[in-house]
């Protein structure tokens, strides 16, 4: 069966159901999902498939498949209502940086310039030499940072070796760059033949004036935050932007590390240029309070997401009743201001003033009406209609024009 297209964040309009994409059955564990995708992930990575679209597109498959399975949440919803449930929520596809063209590059540089979260792939190459651990390691001691450079797509590979007093207190491994540069954390788990599997990635994310990313191993669950979940969506409806803002926290899959060695690595994500870098180990012995307060805020984190969904539901009702009455006020105020037109027309059209015609007809007066003065001049049947009266207006008038005269 031939894979679904994925563009953008849209779920592919043909779809294979996601465990068959992944060739694991419904029950497996969260680590055989894993396992699963890793290997189809370099088997149809662009590096390795150069101008063959269908590999292209099984690779796209993949990674969209995997985005919902390994996470809990999207997992969950999709065995209860399928694609269906996804498609409500978003989805977004992580993008191989290391494929792009020129053009398109430009085009992801200025979308994560407008603040639009790219999630990008780590490049095949790196992957596989990490697999065959070929890599350069360097040592990164407790209690030490090391700064550096990092060309893009590639990465620097440190590795940290602690005992069994540190790892019963725990490890931070922290990654920061003053020149805010977009990076990625690794952690390596290593395997039986002698590599190094990739185990977490931790963007990078901008905080004051310097970006960073941390892996805590700290004995109880800790959460890592991916800004770019549901971007798109809530790029559309900007009030999700604050609703949402919260499902980002996903828990990390490894919570404590064993005595021994680990491989870490930082992994040049900017689009044009090095990522300038400084990272460094420590062990949560000398943060007590700071490792117990991580412990409460994520605590307090998680139940406000859950208030957020109820008080979400609660708001979008409201939201919908303000602006069902809203419209109404708006009707209703229109036909008030008609009707109150409409009598005051009526209104002034009781009076006896002739009403002026336009001066398309000529500048005349409409209708018949006549002043009440040349009224009763005309038609009233008075006294003033008798002989004496036409007398005494002669005379009235004579007398006027003798008082002109001696004017």
């Amino acid at each position: 069966m031939s894979p679904g297209k994925i563009e953008g964040s849209s779920a592919p309009p043909r779809r294979r159901d996601l465990y068959e994409v992944l060739s694991v059955s419904r029950d497996s564990s969260d680590q055989e999902i894993k396992t699963a995708y890793r290997k189809l992930a370099l088997k149809y990575h662009p590096d390795k498939n150069v101008g063959n679209p269908e590999a292209s597109e099984l690779f796209k498959e993949v990674a969209y498949s995997y985005s919902i399975l390994s996470d809990p949440e999207k997992r969950r919803q999709y065995d209860t209502a399928g694609f269906e449930a996804l498609e409500a929520n978003g989805m977004d596809v992580e993008i191989d940086l290391s494929n792009l063209g020129t053009v398109n590059t430009m085009f992801a540089a200025l979308f994560s310039k407008l603040g639009v979260p790219i999630k990008t792939t780590i490049s095949a190459t790196v992957l596989e030499e990490a697999l065959n651990g070929t890599v350069t390691v360097r040592p990164l001691p407790l209690g030490t940072s090391v700064s550096g450079k990092v060309d893009k797509q590639c990465a620097h590979f440190y590795s940290v070796t602690i005992n069994d007093e540190q790892a019963q207190a725990g490890i931070v491994v922290r990654a920061t760059s003053s020149s805010q540069s977009k990076f990625k954390l690794l952690y390596f788990e290593q395997d039986a033949s002698g590599g190094y599997d990739l185990a977490i990635q931790e963007e990078s994310e901008k905080t004051g004036k310097v970006t960073s990313a941390g892996l805590y191993f700290l004995h109880f669950q800790v959460y890592k935050m991916d800004s770019s979940t549901n971007a798109l969506a809530m790029a559309k409806d900007p009030e999700a932007a604050f609703f949402k803002r919260l499902e980002g926290l996903q828990p990390c899959e490894v919570s404590e590390l064993k005595p021994g060695t680990h491989i870490f690595a930082v992994y040049g994500d900017n689009f044009f240029k090095t990522a300038s870098y400084t990272i460094e180990a420590m062990c949560a012995r000398s943060f007590e309070d700071a490792t117990e307060k991580l412990k409460e805020i994520e605590a307090q984190i998680l139940r406000k997401r859950n208030d957020l969904r109820e008080f979400e539901i609660e708001y979008r009702k409201a939201l919908a009743r303000f602006q069902e009455v809203t419209s109404r006020y708006s009707q209703e105020k229109q036909i008030v201001d008609e009707l109150l037109k409409q009598r005051d027309s009526i209104h002034s059209s009781f009076t006896t003033e002739p009403t002026v015609a336009s001066v398309g007809n000529g500048g005349s007066t409409s209708g018949s009406c006549k002043a009440p003065d040349e009224e009763n001049s005309i038609d009233s049947p008075t006294e003033d209609n008798t002989s004496d009266a036409r007398d005494r207006s002669f005379k009235k008038r004579w007398f006027n024009l003798n008082l002109s005269k001696k004017g």
